[in-house]
């Protein structure tokens, strides 16, 4: 099933989907499972798993923190695939890569979709990367069953955003403020006006990203997008309360979803 066929299938049980967020490799590979069985009962719906980076330019100061400490810890690229691999195998929703491009690079295009298509990933989410840049990434991405994720910023232009919005697969994530992540986005100010915005670029589903904070936030979306993206505050949950603090914050945004 194609990610956006998963995505109109899951719509037709509630009202706005869920991503989460994990870094893989931080607290640890042992956490990180904790994590995704936690969100598994939840019943979230898709997952970002992000590979560690030394420069992650569109994380915030938790995510950059927790970035470091993994690489720290010493979290391969090949550790990172066989730690997709197990998860894709053990847990029902999809895994989207998300990351930066030198990795990417370093691998080859070619590569990098092999690696990603055989550890059972749905598709990448690579930030840094312009659409003018991806070249044969695209192609590769389709043979091999991925599916690239545009991002869509409030400083595009409207000419822009429809450029961005020819290449969008499966979803679009739409930043809902200037930034990097972490930060708690306000909803109220004109986060309506900024998801028609994107919606008129493209006609795949929208997801909404950067600080979307808790259950209510979620409930704020509801008819601006198709799905909520919440990563930051789900880590500063388990960083915070542990495992119980972070079960029950998952309980809280399963619950806005309807």
């Amino acid at each position: 099933m194609s990610v956006r066929t998963y995505i109109q299938s899951r719509l037709g049980s509630r009202k706005i989907l869920l991503m989460t967020h994990v870094i893989v490799g931080y607290p640890s590979l042992d956490v990180n499972w904790r994590m995704l069985e936690r969100m598994e009962q939840a019943d979230v719906d898709l997952v970002e798993l992000q590979m560690p980076f030394s420069e992650p330019i569109a994380d915030g100061p938790v995510f950059a923190r927790a970035n470091q400490e993994a690489l720290k810890k010493g979290l391969s690229t090949d550790q990172y695939f066989d730690f997709m691999a197990r998860a894709t195998e053990r847990f029902g929703f999809p895994h989207v890569m998300m990351g930066y491009y030198n990795t990417v690079f370093r691998l080859t295009h070619r590569t990098f979709c092999e690696r990603l298509r055989a550890a059972g990933g749905a598709g990448f989410i690579v930030p840094d990367l312009p659409i003018e840049e991806y070249h044969d990434l695209f192609p590769l991405s389709e043979s091999h069953g991925l599916t690239p994720v545009a991002l869509f910023t409030p400083t595009n232009t409207d000419a822009r955003l429809v450029e961005i919005g020819r290449h969008g697969r499966g979803f679009v994530y739409g930043v809902a403020r200037r930034g990097v992540t972490g930060k708690r986005t306000d909803l109220k100010a004109g986060i309506d006006a900024l998801a028609a915005r994107y919606r008129a670029a493209t006609d795949v589903p929208l997801a909404l990203g950067f600080g979307i904070a808790g259950g209510d936030d979620v409930r704020q979306l509801h008819g601006s997008c198709e799905i909520a993206i919440v990563g930051s505050a789900l880590l500063e949950h388990w960083e915070n309360g542990g495992e119980e603090e972070y079960r029950s914050f998952l309980e809280e945004l399963q619950k806005a979803r309807f």
